[in-house]
């Protein structure tokens, strides 16, 4: 299993690296190449909601962005570290998440671009997972690979 990690400061012209490199990391990886802009809108929405949540909510650690390349899947997770936020947003797009020890009352602060950020997301990838707690957010999402067309 091999993972390439990237974290970069909320700033929103660090988003357009971040898909590249998922794109990148993606292809190599083995993901249909017809998905691969699929990844990139995913990506950039992920990490512009954890840009917009860093920077509403003034936390200045970076953007987390990992992608992981297993035999046959291959997954990004975008981790903001904003306690709880999101949850809300996740359960009103359907995402399938966990609450973990966020506070209830964390769960009434989603605004409609968190939710509709969430819901492009859901459109764009089959298998998405939110969770939320205490340290923060994350957004994991994965693709299948297909394993012939792996680049060496």
């Amino acid at each position: 299993m091999a993972t390439v990690e990237l974290r970069f400061s909320a700033q929103p012209e660090h988003v357009r690296t971040a898909r590249l490199v998922a794109a990148a990391v993606a292809r190599r990886a083995g993901v249909d190449e017809a998905v691969l802009d699929e990844v990139r809108l995913a990506v950039g929405e992920a990490c512009s909601r954890a840009v917009g949540l860093h920077r509403s909510n003034d936390v200045t650690t970076p953007i987390r962005v990992a992608l992981t390349e297993e035999e046959k899947a291959f997954s990004i997770e975008v981790g903001d570290e904003v306690p709880g936020a999101g949850v809300a947003a996740a359960d009103a797009a359907g995402v399938p998440g966990a609450r973990d020890a966020a506070p209830a009352e964390d769960f009434d602060d989603a605004d409609g671009e968190d939710e509709m950020g969430l819901a492009v997301i859901r459109g764009l990838v089959d298998d998405v997972e939110v969770s939320a707690g205490q340290d923060g957010g994350t957004i994991r999402m994965t693709w299948p690979v297909n394993s012939a067309d792996v680049l060496s």
